[in-house]
C-alpha cells in the first residue's frame, strides 16, 4: 500500500512595504507648485513683452466696466434749448382746409418767408359735437374739423370706452390743444417746469361792438382782440402736488392749474386752485378746457368766448395764439410770458476706464515715428526715452473691430514716467 504524505511549506511571514502618503502628497504639491511658478513666470514674461508693444488693453468687466448709469436731462424745450417761448409765429404755408384743423406755430418769424423759422408746436381747437367748424368735404356724417380734433385725441388719451375729457370730474366738450414738436419734446415734457400765461381777450369783436348783442360766431379768430385791462392767468402742471402723477391710458398724467412757476413753483390757492385741464407729458400735449377759458377773468377765465355756432368757420385756435402771443408783455419784468417748457430724458449709460500704465503704450506706429526704409527711430532719444501724446481712444469688440472713437479735448503727453486714467463715456 503506498503511503502519500501531504508536503508542508515552512516559509517564514510574508512581509508587505507600505509606501508613506504624507511623502507623496509633498511631492504632488512640490511639482505643483512648480508648475505654478512657471507658468506664472511666462505670463509675467509675456505681460512684460505685450507691454512694450501693446496696441490695446481688453477691459476687465469688474473693475474696467461700469454699466447702465442712468440720469436724467433736461433741456429747453424750444429752439436753442431755450425755456421760454414768448414771440409765435403762425404759418402762412398752410392751406385754408389745414387752418381748419389747426395752426401750426414758428419761433423766429413765419417759414413762409424766413427760411431759419422753427417749428415749435401745433394749436387745434376740438369740440365733441362738431361745433365751431364747417364740413368742408360735402360728407352728411357731420364730420368737421373740431368733431375729427376733438375724437382724435379722446382716442388718443383716453380710455376705450371714455368719449369725454374730464377735468377736475367734469366733462367738457370742448378742447383747446397744444401739440409740442415730437422731436423737440424727447422723451417727455418735464413736469414741473410747464407754464402758460393767457391774456384776457376783449369780449367784443374789432370795431367796438358789444359782446352781449352779438352771437359766438362774430368771434372768430380773425376778429379777436387782446382786452385793454393788462389781465392774464398763468397756469401749470399739479406735480408739485403729486409728482408721481396720475397714470392713464395715455401714460402718466397731470392737472394745470391756477399756477407760477417763477422763482420756484407756486400753486395758487393751492387747497382749491382753478382747474384748467391736463397735461400728458410723454405725449408732449396739453389740453385746456374751453369752457373755463370762456369764461370772465374774475372767475378764472379769459373771455375766449369760443365760437360754438354750427356750420361757422371759428377759427378759434387763433384766440388761443392770440392770448399766448401777447401775454408776454403784460407780465412783470423779470417774468416771462407765453410759454415755457423743457424736456426731459432718462440718458443710459456705460463708463470705460481706460487705464494706460507707466511702461504701456510709449511706443507710436505713426509714420513721424520712425525714418528710413528699415523703419528707424526718428530720434535716437525715442530708443530709451520715447515722448508720444494719446489724442484718440478706439473701443473694439472681440473680433477687434472699432465700435467707437473717443478724441480727447487735448493731446495727452505719455512716457515711462507718467500714466494716465481716461474716463469714456457711452450714451444710450
Amino acid at each position: 500500500m503506498a503511503i502519500y504524505r501531504r508536503a508542508i511549506s515552512r516559509r517564514g511571514p510574508v512581509a508587505f512595504r507600505r509606501s508613506n502618503p504624507v511623502s507623496a502628497t509633498s511631492q504632488v504639491e512640490s511639482l505643483a507648485r512648480q508648475l505654478a511658478d512657471q507658468i506664472i513666470r511666462e505670463r509675467e514674461q509675456a505681460k512684460a513683452r505685450q507691454r512694450l508693444g501693446r496696441i490695446f488693453t481688453s477691459f476687465d468687466a469688474t473693475d474696467d466696466v461700469l454699466p447702465n448709469n442712468i440720469e436724467t436731462v433736461t433741456r429747453g424745450l424750444f429752439a436753442g434749448n431755450t425755456g421760454s417761448l414768448t414771440t409765435m409765429f403762425t404759418s402762412s404755408n398752410l392751406t385754408a382746409t389745414q387752418k381748419t384743423y389747426f395752426q401750426e406755430i414758428f419761433s423766429t418769424g413765419d417759414p413762409a418767408s424766413n427760411n431759419n423759422a422753427n417749428a415749435e408746436l401745433s394749436m387745434a381747437y376740438g369740440h365733441f359735437n362738431g361745433s365751431g367748424s364747417k364740413d368742408l368735404t360735402g360728407n352728411l356724417n357731420n364730420d368737421t374739423p373740431t368733431r375729427a380734433i376733438y375724437k382724435q385725441y379722446a382716442q388718443l388719451l383716453l380710455a376705450p370706452n371714455d368719449k369725454k375729457f374730464t377735468i377736475n370730474g367734469t366733462d367738457t366738450n370742448e378742447i383747446y390743444v397744444l401739440n409740442f414738436n415730437r422731436a423737440r419734446i424727447r422723451e417727455k415734457l418735464d413736469p414741473g417746469n410747464f407754464e402758460l400765461t393767457l391774456a384776457q381777450l376783449s369780449g367784443s369783436a374789432v370795431g367796438g361792438i358789444n359782446a352781449d348783442s352779438v352771437p359766438n360766431n362774430a368771434h372768430t379768430g380773425s376778429n379777436v382782440k387782446v382786452s385793454g385791462t393788462g389781465k392774464y392767468i398763468q397756469i401749470i402742471d399739479d406735480s408739485s402736488l403729486t409728482s408721481g402723477g396720475s397714470v392713464s391710458e395715455g401714460g402718466l398724467v397731470y392737472n394745470l392749474v391756477s399756477g407760477s412757476i417763477d422763482e420756484g413753483t407756486a400753486i395758487h390757492n393751492a387747497t382749491s386752485p382753478v382747474y384748467y385741464g391736463l397735461l400728458y407729458p410723454q405725449h408732449g400735449v396739453a389740453i385746456l378746457n374751453g369752457e373755463q377759458l370762456n369764461k370772465d377773468i374774475s372767475t378764472g377765465g379769459v373771455n375766449f368766448n369760443s365760437v360754438t355756432a354750427s356750420a361757422v368757420q371759428g377759427a378759434n385756435a387763433v384766440k388761443l395764439f392770440t392770448s399766448l402771443n401777447a401775454s408776454d408783455a403784460l407780465t412783470d419784468a423779470g417774468s416771462n410770458g407765453g410759454i415755457q417748457a423743457r424736456s426731459s430724458e432718462q440718458v443710459k449709460s456705460t463708463y470705460y476706464f481706460v487705464r494706460v500704465k507707466n511702461a504701456e503704450y510709449n511706443y507710436s506706429n505713426n509714420p513721424s515715428f520712425v525714418t528710413g526704409s528699415l523703419g528707424e527711430l526718428y530720434f535716437n532719444t525715442f530708443t530709451n526715452d520715447p515722448q508720444v501724446y494719446i489724442t484718440t481712444v478706439g473701443l473694439y469688440n472681440q473680433r477687434r473691430e472699432l465700435l467707437a472713437t473717443a478724441k480727447l479735448s487735448q493731446p495727452l503727453l505719455k512716457n515711462y514716467t507718467r500714466e494716465a486714467l481716461i474716463k469714456v463715456k457711452l450714451d444710450f
